[in-house]
Order: C-alpha cells, then sequence, then structure tokens
C-alpha cells in the first residue's frame, strides 16, 4: 500500500515578502490543502495597499511573481486617496468589499485614514478603542461582509478572476488583514485548504502587526481600557481570529459550510475549484 507523504507547510517566515513600501506582504505558496497538495509558490500574493510600492517591490512584483492582476477590495474613497501605483501590464480590477452600512460608518467622524502609515494608524483607533459604538462595529465587521449580497458577488468575481488569470495575482485592502483575509480565506476554501489552515493564514496577520498591536493595547491598558477596548486595538490594528472563527461558525450554521457558501453564495462551482486546483496546486 502507497502511503501519501504530506510536506510540511511552508513558515510564515518564507512566505513573508520583503517589500520596501508594501505593508503585510506574503506568497501564499506553501500551504498544503487538505489532500497533501501545496500551493504553487510565486503565483498567489496578498498585502496592503500598493500606494508607496517602490521601485524594489515592482521588481519584485514583476520578476518574481511575472504579475499581471491585482485586486482591489478598498471602497472608492480609499482607493481614490491612496491610488495603487501604476504597473504596465498590469490589470487592475476595484472590488468594494466592504458593506455600504459599514464605508458610511467608516467614512464620517474620523480623518481620512488611506494615505496614513501605521504609526499614525495606531495613534488614531487608541482614541476610538474607548468608543461603544466602535467596538460594536469591530464586532459586526466579519458577519457583515460574508453575508451582504453585493460582497459575496464580489468575491466571486475575485474568484474567477484569480482563475482566468494569465500571471501572477496580487490582492489586498488598505492593511492587508481583514477584506484580503476573507479573500485569501475564501480562495483557500477553493483550493480544499483545511479550516485549521485556513484560520492560521488569517491570524497572521497579527504577527505582520504583532509590535503595533502590543504597544497600542499596553497604551490602552495603562489608561484603563477594558477588554472591550483592547479587543477592539487587536482587531483594527491586527485582526480579531476570535471574530474570524465565530463568523466560520456563522457561514456553517447559515449556508451549510464554507464550500457550500463559496458554492453556492459566490457562485464559484465544483467545476471552477477543480480548475482552479489544477492551476495553482502540485
Amino acid at each position: 500500500m502507497t502511503m501519501m507523504i504530506i510536506s510540511a507547510p511552508a513558515t510564515y517566515a518564507q512566505r513573508t515578502i520583503d517589500f520596501a513600501g508594501v505593508e503585510n506582504g506574503r506568497d501564499m505558496g506553501g500551504l498544503v490543502m487538505a489532500d497533501g497538495q501545496k500551493v504553487r509558490q510565486n503565483m498567489l500574493v496578498r498585502s496592503g495597499n500598493l500606494f508607496k510600492a517602490t521601485d524594489a517591490d515592482v521588481t519584485i512584483l514583476k520578476d518574481r511573481f511575472h504579475l499581471t492582476n491585482v485586486f482591489d477590495f478598498r471602497f472608492e474613497a480609499e482607493a481614490q486617496s491612496a491610488p495603487d501605483r501604476v504597473m504596465d501590464g498590469v490589470n487592475y480590477t476595484h472590488l468594494s468589499t466592504l458593506p455600504k452600512a459599514f464605508i458610511a460608518g467608516f467614512s464620517t467622524s474620523r480623518p481620512d485614514t488611506a494615505k496614513m502609515d501605521m504609526k499614525d494608524m495606531t495613534a488614531l483607533l487608541a482614541k476610538y478603542a474607548f468608543e461603544p459604538k466602535a467596538q460594536m462595529m469591530a464586532r459586526k465587521l466579519y458577519p457583515a461582509i460574508v453575508t451582504d449580497t453585493l460582497s459575496q458577488r464580489y468575491y466571486g468575481e475575485f474568484l474567477r478572476g484569480v482563475l482566468h488569470a494569465k500571471g501572477g495575482v496580487l490582492w489586498h485592502c488598505s492593511q492587508g488583514k481583514d477584506r484580503a483575509g476573507w479573500g485569501a480565506a475564501l480562495l483557500l476554501t477553493a483550493l480544499g485548504a483545511s479550516r485549521d489552515v485556513i484560520v492560521a493564514d488569517f491570524d497572521q496577520s497579527n504577527q505582520s502587526y504583532a509590535r503595533y498591536v502590543e504597544a497600542l493595547s499596553a497604551k490602552v491598558h495603562d489608561k484603563e481600557g477594558g477588554d472591550e477596548a483592547v479587543a477592539f486595538i487587536r482587531a483594527m490594528v491586527g485582526v480579531s481570529t476570535e471574530n474570524f472563527e465565530k463568523t466560520l461558525d456563522l457561514i456553517d450554521q447559515k449556508y451549510g459550510s464554507l464550500s457550500q457558501y463559496v458554492e453556492n453564495q459566490l457562485g464559484f462551482s465544483k467545476d471552477e475549484q477543480q480548475q482552479l486546483r489544477a492551476k495553482y496546486l502540485e
């Protein structure tokens, strides 16, 4: 009897891309699927926005990943305020996967954050951490994304765009963690990943932003911020893996399973999923 040998998955350090002006970049290559196959390297990239991409970053994307497609999950005001760096031969697709109710909430009563670096962003979030409305929005963000029919349609378009891309693909939101994280989760589902792999990849944004999360959490705690304030910081500067897993449970309860959600709500058929696996797995 032949035994299937499952290779060890690529580590966070191995997957991290050493960009100079792009945050939270990592190659999806090296992740191991439930059947033992691996995602091919140098084909699929998730990251923060490309507004500050340097010449060196462009060289990496063009020479190493042969980039042909970028998917931008930011809402229009974000994309206009901090537009992606344009690269020759690359097709840019804008798919705002944040529900309109949240766009309204994010766009009012706060300064423009699109061009802020993480240092400036953390200072702003320290203020919002103490506001109950902001804390509630942080908890409701993921369920709102996955149940919104327009977001579902756009994530389906994203998966089909990845399937038909002629070269390397990159997708991002602002910081490359929440909306981009869901894009990665749905893509990994279509590729046949286990829940453990999907959750682990999502959680790795917390490693990318760890120093900011810990520093600001301590600052909020020192100002007598309670558990809700600290949870807000951890969710907004990093990601809330707890909220992510609760939302995966919600998908199971409401739609049957994550796989059924991809097929039925996103409209990405089983045949398309098989084509995707043939293209991106080895």
